[in-house]
């Protein structure tokens, strides 16, 4: 049995704790935030905490909080020598204290609290400075059914980056899609099965291959047709932006 300290009360440690949770060989012996009201309903469940000094000996210590106080609550850790991972996409494995066993559980997915999560779609990226901490690490993320991939410090910086693009920014564009529909009063709805189809696509072909389009046959007037539709400031310079992009990409302008 893997005993398990989770510090944090975002999206990404309340999905952690339902999937620990559900699994067997797990045991959440307790949960830390700074401020109890996130994690009080779960007081049946599992020992909750406010106070870093009432941390309960455990294999793993998980903290899922935002990138810029990692560093901080590892060096407020009341102990050393044990092993302390967090889940940032960003955040340096070396930006962990010194005075513990250093490592990364970064789960590359998005996480809302009201989503209900698979980890068996949730691919978990490990890291760890020490080769004996890397095995339990896998085994944490195999009992809740993740595939896992053992990266560096630089390859999960770079896939956190392109997360941004294919994830962040994807969904922006789909908020841009969802304003010009609205704007005539047209259905968005209409659009899912075109998203749903275009995430199928890039599964058996590269994200080149699939790309088709206006901008890729350089069709100059139904580029410019669409440009005299956008009346929002804003859209237009998306869709000039993306565009060029497509087109250096495809050959159809230079840089």
């Amino acid at each position: 049995m893997i005993s398990v300290v989770i510090l944090g009360a975002g999206n990404v440690a309340t999905h952690l704790f339902k999937a620990f949770n559900k699994a067997e060989n797990i045991s959440v012996i307790q949960w830390f935030n700074r401020h109890l009201d996130p994690i009080i309903q779960y007081n049946k469940t599992v020992d909750v905490t406010d106070d870093l000094n009432t941390l309960k000996d455990a294999d793993i210590y998980i903290i899922a909080v935002s990138d810029d106080a990692v560093g901080k609550l590892s060096e407020q850790l009341p102990f050393e020598n044990r092993l302390v991972v967090h889940t940032s996409g960003s955040v340096n494995v070396y930006d962990l204290d010194k005075k513990h066993k250093r490592g990364v559980l970064y789960p590359l997915q998005t996480f809302s609290k009201t989503t209900e999560m698979d980890f068996a779609y949730v691919p978990i990226c490990i890291e760890t400075l020490d080769k004996k901490s890397y095995p339990i690490l896998k085994k944490l993320a195999v009992s809740i059914g993740s595939p896992t991939k053992r990266v560096n410090s630089d390859q999960r910086s770079v896939l956190h980056l392109a997360a941004v693009f294919v994830n962040n920014f994807t969904n922006q564009l789909y908020r841009i899609g969802h304003e010009i529909t609205e704007s005539e009063g047209a259905e968005f709805d209409l659009l899912k099965p075109l998203i749903l189809e275009t995430a199928k696509k890039i599964q058996d072909l590269s994200p080149y291959m699939a790309q088709t389009g206006p901008a890729k046959r350089n069709d100059k007037k139904t580029i410019n047709r669409h440009l005299k539709l956008l009346t929002n400031e804003h859209h237009k310079e998306t869709y000039k932006l993306l565009t060029k992009s497509i087109q250096i990409t495809h050959g159809r302008k230079k840089l």
